[in-house]
């Protein structure tokens, strides 16, 4: 039995979804060749190398049984019935907005009247959004340099993605309104998750570790281990700063001189300037500040 994962081969969530996949334990073997397939550390797990607004659509049809791309692109292939959404990946965060030159009229939803020409490389959720908002619009889809469209007399206005703003800005757009937020997200084929047939709950365990493994990555990206020497006497003052995920742990230092512990925990890494100073100050001493892989 292989479970096989499909990320982007190409373009900007490519190497965040390999580096993600990497610290989950399944580092690629093949990844610097781009082949279509790699083997990973996990001899039952494979990886395909696909374009990102693909990987909907061979969850969804079974082609692969887990993938990673935008939720964007999901939404735009109409996938959302065959595919479980597992995880959100905490990255690439963007929106899809509908822009119009800085000196057009068009200053918002109200001003956009049925007939008006669109230019997107998202026809299906631009359809929707002005649909919903009573607007029948003429969809022209383009597949890239979307920004250009109105000032070549392509379109009258564009959706599209941006995740600062600045790339229409300095296209002299102005957003007019959001359709969509969206961001990585870590799926799975539905029937290869949900279905009671003995291989397929192997399948789904294995989802699952996969599932687990990630998210223990994402967990552990804002914290932080901390180790440090206390002597017993400044115990109560250190434990009373100590922010612990369930408490510190703590434990006899048998060769120092004096009645000293060793006390460990996982804090936010915002908190951890703060934290230390006032430890030091606190009496903790020889403190460590530890990354951590993962949180299980």
């Amino acid at each position: 039995m292989k479970l096989k994962i499909a990320i982007p081969s190409k373009g900007r969530i490519s190497d965040p979804a390999i580096a993600i996949l990497e610290k989950a334990g399944l580092g690629l073997k093949d990844s610097g060749n781009r082949k279509l397939f790699s083997k990973t550390h996990n001899s039952n797990i494979d990886v395909m190398f696909s374009r990102a607004a693909d990987i909907p659509n061979y969850v969804a049809d079974g082609v692969v049984d887990m993938g990673i791309t935008g939720l964007d692109l999901i939404k735009e292939n109409k996938t959302e019935e065959d595919i479980e959404i597992l995880l959100d990946l905490e990255f690439g965060q963007t929106s899809l907005v509908i822009a119009s030159p800085e000196d057009s009229a068009i200053n918002s939803i109200d001003d956009i009247k049925s007939g008006i020409v669109v230019a997107t490389e998202f026809p299906n959720l631009t359809n929707s959004y002005l649909n919903s908002h009573g607007i029948e619009a003429k969809i022209v889809e383009l597949t890239g340099s979307t920004e250009i469209a109105p000032f070549i007399g392509v379109a009258d206005i564009i959706s599209d993605l941006t995740s600062t703003g600045s790339t229409l800005k300095m296209n002299h757009l102005k957003v007019i309104d959001n359709i969509l937020d969206s961001s990585i997200q870590l799926i799975a084929n539905k029937n290869s998750y949900n279905n009671s047939v003995h291989e397929n709950i192997q399948k789904k365990n294995l989802i699952d570790n996969v599932k687990n493994s990630i998210k223990g990555v994402i967990d552990a990206d804002s914290k932080k281990l901390l180790m440090m020497n206390v002597s017993r006497k400044d115990l109560d003052n250190v434990k009373e700063l100590m922010p612990a995920m369930t408490g510190p742990t703590i434990s006899e230092v048998l060769s120092a001189k004096e009645d000293t512990v060793a006390i460990q925990a996982v804090v936010d890494e915002e908190e951890v300037f703060t934290l230390v100073n006032n430890l030091k100050n606190a009496g903790a001493r020889d403190i460590l500040v530890v990354p951590i892989e993962r949180i299980i």
